[in-house]
């Protein structure tokens, strides 16, 4: 007998050790707590500082721009401080033809000075003839030798000589003028003058020069930008949010500004502009933004270094909950058109259907399906299903 039993109780041994070899063992999972948490759902998008009043300093009179000793970023005071200075500039190159017409009006401008000069000799020539006839008519006047008709008709003629000596010398002055407009058009660039200069631009307002559209010297027409001057303690940050975005953020929502090169800024939206505008994306897609404007909040100082149209990222916080229960995304899965997770319950995996509410990258508000205090599996394999055995290797309690 004991020769039969050894070899039947090796046989159940082996027996039973590959049945325990070859039976499923629990799959390790990470798991999660249900339980409540804070919630914030952001929005994030790429914006850019900029100073909200930029003023444009323009040239107010066509000219001869001097060149400008300023440099962006230098300080400006309103009313003090001279930005640029406008000259005359010089007179307009002739052609052929525009040349031969100015030298033929020069001519003619020198003959009719000549011609208002003969007849002005000649005005005073008839004066003085009509000056001495007159006193001669009035000594015969007083020895009563002519009629006092006769004495008023040389009075006459003498007032009259005396007129067209003023209306020569009139005319002889427009001539003289006419002849200096012909020579002035005539004149080279080495005879512009330049002892007029200057008209001088103040400083509109105080700040930094934000840029300076060119320093050197040129001549420049009525309203061309010269430089912009801002104040950068008056920046705000402004934001292009898609439209269906745009309609989820809350007035005076909270933001936090990150990605310039310092430490996060605390920031508010002050304005949502009502309406949008088509802009294409880098893959070539149409979309709607929106411009959102934020203020800066708190002390000055900490973002003194950000500047006039400085890239940031702006955080926009839509939504927050306190004390919501939640679950992980990680925990989250699709099971058709519905959101599922395995729970452990007996160390088995089940399945269950969640309704969800708001969510962020990390967690998910539970509207339903899960209570608080469960356990769910975070990342489930394809080696999970209902009834799968399973062992907690880590207990995530975030």
């Amino acid at each position: 007998m004991r020769r039969f039993m050894l070899p039947a109780l090796a046989g159940l041994i082996i027996a039973g050790l590959l049945i325990w070899a070859f039976a499923p063992r629990p799959v390790a999972v990470e798991t999660a707590a249900i339980m409540p948490r804070t919630i914030a759902v952001t929005i994030e998008e790429e914006g850019k500082a900029r100073i909200r009043e930029v003023f444009t300093v323009s040239a107010p009179i066509g000219g001869k721009l001097q060149r400008i000793a300023l440099h962006a970023g230098d300080e400006v005071q309103a009313g003090k401080t001279v930005v640029a200075a406008i000259g005359p500039a010089a007179p307009a190159l002739l052609d052929t033809r525009s040349r031969a017409v100015a030298e033929a009006t020069l001519a003619a401008a020198e003959a009719a000075v000549a011609l208002a000069t003969a007849q002005l000799t000649q005005a005073k020539t008839a004066r003085a003839f009509a000056v001495t006839d007159a006193d001669r008519y009035r000594a015969l006047f007083d020895r009563a030798a002519v009629s006092k008709r006769l004495l008023d008709t040389a009075v006459l003629a003498q007032q009259t000589a005396e007129a067209a000596v003023e209306s020569a010398t009139a005319t002889l002055t427009v001539r003289q003028r006419e002849l200096d407009s012909a020579q002035a058009m005539l004149a080279t660039n080495d005879s512009a003058t330049t002892d007029s200069c200057c008209i001088t631009i103040t400083a509109p307002v105080s700040g930094r020069i934000l840029r300076v559209v060119t320093e050197d010297e040129q001549i420049v027409q009525p309203g061309a930008p010269i430089l912009e001057i801002g104040d950068l303690g008056n920046l705000e940050i402004v934001v292009d949010l898609l439209s269906r975005d745009a309609i989820r953020v809350p007035p005076e929502a909270v933001a936090t500004i990150t990605g310039w090169g310092g430490p996060p800024l605390q920031a508010r939206v002050n304005q949502i502009e009502p309406a949008a505008v088509t802009k294409v994306s880098a893959l070539g897609i149409e979309e709607q933004r929106v411009e959102v404007i934020l203020s800066l909040s708190g002390d000055p100082q900490t973002w003194r270094a950000l500047g006039h149209g400085f890239r940031v990222l702006a955080n926009i916080q839509v939504w927050r909950g306190n004390d919501v229960l939640s679950v992980p995304v990680g925990a989250l899965f699709r099971d058709g058109s519905d959101w599922a997770v395995f729970s452990v319950s007996n160390n088995q995996a089940a399945r269950r259907h969640v309704t969800l509410g708001e969510r962020n990258e990390e967690f998910a508000q539970v509207l339903g399906g899960l209570n608080n205090g469960d356990t769910v599996i975070l990342h489930p394999g394809d080696t999970i299903a209902d009834g799968t055995k399973v062992t907690a290797v880590a207990n995530t309690q975030p």
